[in-house]
């Protein structure tokens, strides 16, 4: 039985030109695979956060943003119903920056929270007829290149062969053991040396990069939805040593863990 779409989503591209605005809890934990002519700005309050492409699973967290690119098919999973969705939607104009056509996430400073809290006083289509609005929020988007440098890389490739596919889901099975690469090749039949190849050739990443994510995405489920100490979260995921996760965890997600975690409740400010 297909998934229900959102009612708004009918919406997005009705109109070519015009900015759309919505602002509510999904109601769903799951928005089927879509796509739009219009590229989405992403902001998620109270819960857990994956967005699926065709080629990659990503996790967006507390306190962060998501580009998705015009065109991009993807899906949204959601942990509860009580996460509240705030999206923008912008039709694409000529010449654009590159760094609106890669999808990616971002942290969201301080300066881009209140500006997104502000868009919250207007809700669905917004012409150019409407200048004040249609202006304040084009100016939201023309900021993003020069606020957004660092994208958090949180995004997992899938595996193209059935084979990595399983190692890849036996590593996420198994994140809170001392994995190691030789145990690995020889439990699924691998020589070392070409099962690096394969992972190099199918995700673009080494064996210990694509732990070290699996790691972290685990990492800000347990932190944020079943409210882990950084402690318990470092053990869950295989850290013996807690400056070790410490250390890893800020240096890709920007803050150390006891500070991330201050993030689980983000302000909700209404209009």
């Amino acid at each position: 039985m297909p998934i229900p779409q959102p009612d708004y989503l009918t919406e997005v591209d009705k109109i070519e030109g015009n900015i759309y605005c919505n602002h509510d809890y999904t109601g769903e934990n799951h928005i089927a695979m879509h796509q739009h002519t219009k590229a989405q700005f992403l902001f998620a309050e109270g819960g857990i956060v994956h967005v699926i492409t065709e080629d990659e699973s990503y996790f967006l967290p507390a306190r962060h943003y998501m580009w998705i690119p015009a065109g991009r098919p993807h899906s949204i999973i959601f942990n509860s119903l009580d996460v509240m969705m705030r999206n923008l939607y912008f039709p694409v104009e000529p010449c654009e920056e590159v760094f609106y056509s890669k999808i990616a996430i971002y942290p969201v400073n301080e300066l881009l929270l209140e500006m997104l809290f502000f868009t919250t006083r207007w809700k669905g289509q917004i012409s150019r007829e409407n200048e004040t609005a249609y202006s304040f929020i084009v100016a939201l988007k023309k900021i993003l290149p020069s606020i957004s440098i660092h994208s958090l890389p949180l995004g997992l490739p899938y595996p193209k062969s059935e084979r990595l596919l399983k190692v890849a889901r036996y590593m996420n099975q198994h994140l809170q053991d001392q994995l190691s690469f030789p145990d690995i090749a020889k439990r699924f039949g691998f020589s070392e040396r070409t099962l690096s190849r394969t992972f190099q050739q199918e995700v673009k990443m080494s064996f210990i990069q694509f732990l070290t994510v699996q790691r972290m995405m685990k990492s800000l489920q347990l932190l944020l939805d079943e409210k882990k100490t950084v402690n318990e979260t470092a053990y869950a995921v295989g850290y013996n040593s807690l400056p070790t996760f410490s250390n890893t965890f800020s240096k890709i997600v920007g803050v150390r863990p006891s500070e991330y975690v201050k993030l689980r409740g983000v302000l909700k400010k209404d209009s």
